[in-house]
């Protein structure tokens, strides 16, 4: 079990440092007249999603394997699992919501500002927290 909770842990990890740099790009994007940058950064934000859907899938493929063949989390008393369940879903519509902003700015439709994107840039780091305190000290 120690070792599908560290393949775990290295992609979830992974999956998070694409989740904390695209959006950077992203405020990159906003900022940048340049035609010959944008480029490059739009070539840098589509591959870096790519991978960061494969690295999604391992993630969530063994955190499930945790919690179905080892019953991580399961009977009583478990409930920071279902609200670390529901910051995962949260997540996984940040990760949609990226590609859908990547998809806004290959088309040069993107309206929001470098100002929204740091913030943008700050949720995956909250739930990050609000993850890490769950499983660790388990509230309830």
């Amino acid at each position: 079990m120690l070792w599908i909770k560290a393949l775990h842990i290295l992609f979830v990890m992974s999956w998070f440092a694409g989740l904390f740099y695209l959006p950077r790009i992203f405020v990159n994007l906003a900022l940048e007249n340049d035609m010959e940058a944008t480029e490059r950064l739009l070539l840098m934000a589509r591959k870096l999603y790519r991978f960061m859907n494969i690295l999604l899938i391992p993630a969530l493929g063994f955190g499930l394997w945790l919690w179905l063949a080892y019953g991580i989390g399961k009977g009583p008393g478990n409930g920071w699992l279902h609200a670390k369940l529901a910051l995962v879903l949260l997540l996984l519509g940040y990760h949609h919501a990226c590609g859908s902003i990547l998809k806004k700015f290959e088309k040069r439709l993107n309206q929001r500002s470098h100002r929204w994107f740091r913030w943008f840039n700050e949720v995956p780091v909250v739930i990050l927290l609000a993850v890490l305190i769950l499983v660790v000290v388990k509230p309830f």
